[in-house]
Parts: structure tokens; sequence; C-alpha cells
């Protein structure tokens, strides 16, 4: 007989965790560092994340360095005001997001996934939802609206991070 079941793990998660660093060049090491710190220190399997905007006329930038396109200290604000300038007068603004997802198990076990949004950047802020980028970042599936203007079951629905969590789950 075949038996499922229905949820193997609790979740722990907290404001408590301090940040871990990123030194990697790419979105996959810098998730699966992340995630071995916390199994590292913990003994629990652990999923983490890193997520890229890429910018086809930056030549793919910010990338892993999107949090902080505008310096460490940078605010979601800040990091807006700079990529509009850098993109001041382009007209070809196509963009994604790009998210790799670690999940690593105690006994070494490792998966991996990723899931990429495709859409552009727009020409000004639209938009009062959602967090970072999402007020200049267009999706044609909502008419280009931003993810800002979009709700949060949409956004949710087809965003870089459930894409990669699907593809982690039927992996798994």
């Amino acid at each position: 007989m075949l038996g499922v079941l229905a949820n193997p793990f609790e979740v722990v998660h907290g404001q408590s965790w301090p940040d871990i660093d990123e030194p990697f060049d790419s979105l996959e090491e810098n998730a699966l560092h992340k995630a071995r710190e916390v199994v590292g220190h913990t003994g629990f399997a652990a999923l983490a994340d890193d997520t890229g905007l890429e910018v086809d006329a930056l030549g793919g930038l910010p990338g892993v360095r999107t949090a902080r396109f505008a310096g460490p200290e940078a605010s979601y604000d800040d990091n807006i005001e700079k990529l509009l300038g850098e993109l001041a007068g382009v007209t070809h603004r196509a963009a994604r997001f790009r998210t790799a997802v670690a999940f690593i198990l105690p006994d070494g076990g490792e998966f991996v996934a990723e899931g990429v949004l495709q859409g552009r950047i727009a020409l000004a802020r639209r938009g009062d939802l959602g967090f970072g980028y999402d007020p200049v970042f267009e999706v044609e599936a909502f008419d280009f609206q931003t993810l800002a203007e979009i709700g949060e079951a949409d956004k949710n629905r087809i965003s870089h991070r459930a894409i990669a969590l699907q593809k982690l789950a039927a992996g798994l």
C-alpha cells in the first residue's frame, strides 16, 4: 500500500535569522551558499533563493547585484531611480526577473531550480502594489501592466519565484 505524508516539514523562520552574504557571481551559487549555511547552522533542511533583474540594454545588469544596484545601503526607490536613469533615452527595454531556488537536505542532497519572468522596463513608475522593481517591470501577460499594478494573486501565479518553486517541487 502506498501512503502519502501530507505535511512532512515544519517551516521554521523568523526575523531573528541574520542576513547571509551573497558573495558569488551567479544566482544559483548564492542560493546554494545561503541554504548550505542554514543547514550547517541548524541541521535542518533549508530552502533559499536569490533573484536578479537582468536588463538587455545594460548587458544583463543589475543581475546578482539587483538589491544593491544603487549602492550597498540603497533603498528600493534608489535602485529604481538609478535603473530609470541608466535607461534614459533607451527604447529597447527588454528585461527578465530570474530566480534560483536551492533546497538542501541535512544528508547533503541538493536540489536547484530556476524561474524566469520575461518583461520590459517601463518609462516611469506605475502602481502601488508589491515591492522592489515591481513599479517599473511590465509583463506582457497582463497587457504590459507593471507588477505593481496587478493583484498579488496574479503576480504570485506568474512570478519568477513561483515558477522556480513549481519546478523545484516537480523535481522533488
